[in-house]
């Protein structure tokens, strides 16, 4: 049985590749400022209270990651801040994230969201989570999902069936299929057709529920991850964790469940969403002068359109006549990229690690 009590169960794991050379892999995305005056992951736990108090906040995080993630969210449980020895894709997270859930409050619901989103407005955002929480107390899965602006191919897309209820003001439909990220007139025809959404990856379940379709369908999983949850609260639990964790395969939750699972609803999200993939999504929450320039740090933008010139190096940059460029600076690189083509910045990531510049990493 459900019981009255939610926890949220942030993922912040990520490497953020996409934003070198601001984000590394000691800092990655969530743990830096991209957007506004506080950390991505901050602004998470943040846009979640009062809805979802401090200490029932989990973050799952990489060992390495761990201290840096207490540091900055003093407000949140150590122990709360759980560190995967290794990186096991999504479905690992969710089941062991449910389980230790299930051993703090048997039943609870958990809101299960990523670390490096751009959500806003935060009352928006709880009013949909309301309305979600409601529904997954009843035993559905939940998911929510986002009205299209564009045909987006860089997202997998939720297709809607019947329209259930109205919760709150919020519409809930049943879901009748998850795509996997579509071609351009794919996503085109997704547009004019209606009755899409875009998946935020963002979900809320019980506990013991999504637990239970977890044993169903993937039954590996929760055989495997059972002796942690046991554990957890324990002495033995890093140790546990760390013998469990290792052999586990990678799989994500949509393979792993959502494209499995019967009982699943949507909820149309009534709030601005970006998942800021790269420096070009800046464009849409960064200050833009008329000239189309985004300037952060010390920078001088002279004779410049639709750039974006960042500079956390501690030295001035200055740019004369540049036109459609992405400059960062910071104390040991400089990216420079054309706009439009940042996502190709994870390119020369890899080819900085093939080149064993692991310092600049």
């Amino acid at each position: 049985m459900s019981n009255e009590l939610t926890y949220a169960v942030i993922m912040a794991g990520g490497a953020g590749t996409r934003f070198w050379p601001l984000s590394r892999n000691a800092f990655p995305k969530q743990l830096v400022k991209i957007v506004g005056d506080t950390t991505m992951i901050q602004a998470t736990v943040a846009r979640l209270q009062p809805l979802i108090p401090a200490e029932r906040v989990l973050v799952i995080t990489t060992a390495a990651l761990a201290a840096e993630t207490r540091r900055q969210l003093p407000m949140v449980r150590p122990e709360h801040v759980i560190a995967e020895p290794v990186g096991r894709d999504t479905a690992a997270c969710v089941c062991l994230a449910a389980l230790v859930v299930e051993k703090l409050s048997p039943g609870a619901t958990m809101i299960l969201l990523p670390a490096d989103q751009v959500i806003k407005p935060a009352d928006h955002f709880q009013k949909a989570l309301a309305a979600g929480i409601d529904v997954a107390r009843t035993g559905a899965l939940v998911t929510y999902g986002i009205t299209p602006r564009f045909p987006a191919t860089g997202y997998g897309y939720i297709k809607l069936a019947a329209r259930l209820a109205d919760v709150g003001g919020v519409a809930i439909n049943r879901v009748l299929g998850f795509v996997e990220k579509p071609d351009e007139n794919t996503a085109k025809r997704y547009l004019s057709e209606g009755g899409y959404r875009w998946n935020s990856g963002i979900f809320t379940w019980r506990s013991d529920v999504v637990l239970s379709e977890l044993e169903t369908h993937c039954t590996w999983l929760t055989t495997a991850l059972q002796p942690v949850g046991e554990a957890f609260g324990t002495p033995d639990f890093e140790r546990v964790l760390n013998e469990v964790y290792q052999p586990l395969k990678k799989i994500s939750i949509d393979y792993a469940l959502m494209e499995k699972a019967a009982n699943i609803c949507v909820v149309t999200a009534d709030f601005t969403w970006d998942d800021v993939g790269s420096w070009d999504s800046l464009y849409d929450h960064l200050p833009v002068d008329a000239q189309g320039v985004i300037a952060r740090g010390d920078v001088l933008a002279l004779d410049c359109r639709d750039s974006l010139l960042i500079s956390e190096s501690g030295q001035t940059v200055v740019g004369i006549g540049l036109h459609d460029l992405t400059v960062v600076a910071t104390k040991d690189a400089i990216l420079i990229v054309p706009k439009g083509r940042s996502q190709q910045v994870k390119q020369a990531v890899d080819a900085l690690k093939a080149k064993g510049r692991n310092e600049l990493l």
